[in-house]
């Protein structure tokens, strides 16, 4: 026996909780089309996803660390699994939507381009005439716009939930209002739980990476509060990390930061008893969020990483290089058109070329990038 779509919804709608979003309460898609007959709408919006061009690019773009520096760093799409899978797991937990949370898991970092922040910066100081670019934008026209695999609509017409919950991304730029949001609403649970987790991982993984990579060592985390707690809970008084301790550390760590974010959320789902989505959107401030303690701790934590990791001369050597690259492709294609692939010599008729040329080099990975420089630039590579 199989279960049909409107079964999986009833069950759905008797297990989660009442301020859970339910795939059958969905707002629908901006274009109209019939739904599946074995997935709910939020699951078909997962697998458009993970099929997209965008989703199997994020492979080869940079987390920190280029593909060049070893097989072991995160990259943009390894960083996006882990995102899922944490989103998932506190989503559970919290009796709510997980495959919604899934969803805007592994939509938030679509637009994001090659070399990570570093491809950000300089692509949103070649368009400061222009618009700016910001890669939680990008990411939403990514999913709305710019992927192109259906011949009725453009961008992958997934739910209005899917698409407020990328929007509802935190960040300083404000995306709400680009995608016809109230800025004053705060996203879905859901939603929230997909914001908190980016962060979580990205502040575990960048850890990892950094120990070992050699940027970050025992002595200089002895300063952290929450690498204290850790040594504490793990009973390890090393001063060398070796990688079954340093797996070992960071589960401990992942582990402290969702237990914690559970508790919090737990506290605050009964002070305020939401019993609707609409509830939990009109509060002051997000339900989902770390107690002060904890999240003083990690506060300090990302501050640490920028210090050690990110703004660390191997990355930073890294960064420069990669933004050189990037402005470089640009100033190239934006004198003469002629020199990007047909099809998006196609798009410069029909929009603005400077966001034509940022959005086909946001597209391109860390090695595309690269290869494209050098038919540019080397004079011994053909074009």
């Amino acid at each position: 026996m199989f279960l049909q779509r409107e079964q999986i919804e009833a069950i759905e709608a008797q297990r989660l909780a009442p301020y859970a979003l339910l795939s059958r309460d969905s707002k629908g898609r901006v274009y109209d089309e019939a739904e599946p007959r074995y997935r709910t709408a939020f699951q078909r919006d997962r697998d458009r996803i993970v099929h997209s061009a965008a989703f199997r690019r994020l492979e080869y773009k940079t987390q920190v660390f280029a593909n060049d520096e070893g097989d072991y760093y995160r990259t943009r799409l390894t960083h996006t699994l882990e995102v899922a899978q944490i989103g998932r797991t506190i989503a559970r937990a919290l009796n709510v939507n997980e495959d919604l949370v899934e969803t805007i898991c592994l939509a938030h970092d679509l637009g994001h381009p090659p070399f990570g922040h570093a491809g950000e910066r300089a692509l949103d100081r070649m368009m400061a005439e222009h618009g700016g670019f910001n890669h939680n934008h990008q990411s939403y026209r990514v999913i709305t716009e710019l992927e192109s695999r259906y011949p009725d609509w453009p961008g992958l017409n997934l739910t209005r939930e899917t698409l407020y919950g990328v929007a509802k991304h935190e960040t300083n730029y404000d995306l709400s209002r680009v995608a016809g949001l109230d800025p004053a609403l705060r996203g879905s649970l859901e939603a929230q739980i997909a914001n908190i987790t980016d962060e979580l991982a990205y502040n575990a993984h960048d850890l990892d990476d950094g120990i070992n990579s050699d940027l970050i060592h025992p002595d200089d985390l002895r300063q952290l509060e929450i690498w204290r707690e850790l040594c504490e809970r793990r009973g390890w008084r090393g001063t060398r990390i070796d990688d079954l301790t340093r797996h070992a550390m960071i589960r401990e760590l992942v582990g402290l930061l969702v237990d914690d974010v559970l508790e919090t959320t737990q506290r605050n789902l009964e002070r305020v008893n939401p019993q609707s989505v609409s509830e939990v959107q009109a509060q002051p401030h997000n339900l989902v969020e770390y107690s002060p303690r904890v999240g003083a701790m990690n506060q300090a934590l990302k501050r640490f990483l920028y210090e050690h990791v990110y703004f660390s001369y191997r990355v930073v050597r890294m960064q420069q290089r990669a933004e050189r690259f990037i402005e470089q492709l640009f100033t190239a294609f934006i004198d003469d058109p002629r020199q990007l692939p047909p099809d998006w010599q196609q798009e410069m008729e029909k929009r603005d070329g400077h966001r034509v040329v940022t959005d086909y080099i946001a597209s391109l990975t860390d090695r595309s990038a690269l290869l494209e420089y050098r038919r540019l630039f080397d004079p011994s590579m053909r074009p």
